[in-house]
């Protein structure tokens, strides 16, 4: 096959993969300015994970609780979390409580990113001698 024919059968199908890209991500960054994000919804919600902190500081374990807890919404509707995902709640909230700047940076580094600004170093990160 020479050049010119496989530019003509390759180009356009690249230019239409590149303006579908953006037009999903301006549809994505859209719909996350209005508060909205795709994907399933959480297994473990804000009051199920309250329950289970309070439940853990009276010395329960993770397995005697999970059969107590029901899923609200989604495809699992009614019935339990398995205790991985009670463990991985757990985890997450372990980070949020450990880094909280983290978690309160973390939309406005995303959204610096999808506009295409690398953000800088984080000051509280480096070692502040060195500067």
């Amino acid at each position: 096959m020479d050049c010119a024919r496989w530019l003509s059968c390759h180009f356009p199908q690249g230019a239409e993969r590149e303006n579908i890209r953006e037009s999903t991500l301006e549809g994505l960054d859209t719909a996350s300015r209005k508060g909205k994000h795709g994907g399933r919804p959480p297994v473990i919600t804000d009051d199920m994970l309250h329950t289970v902190l309070r439940r853990r500081a009276n010395g329960e374990s993770v397995e005697q609780i999970q059969p107590d807890l029901i899923i609200p919404t989604g495809k699992r509707k009614g019935r339990n979390p398995s205790v991985a995902s009670v463990y991985r709640a757990l985890a997450e909230q372990a980070k949020r409580e450990a880094y909280p700047e983290a978690a309160e940076k973390a939309p406005a580094d995303f959204a610096a990113l999808q506009a295409s600004e690398v953000p800088g170093p984080r000051l509280a990160l480096l070692d502040r001698a060195s500067l």
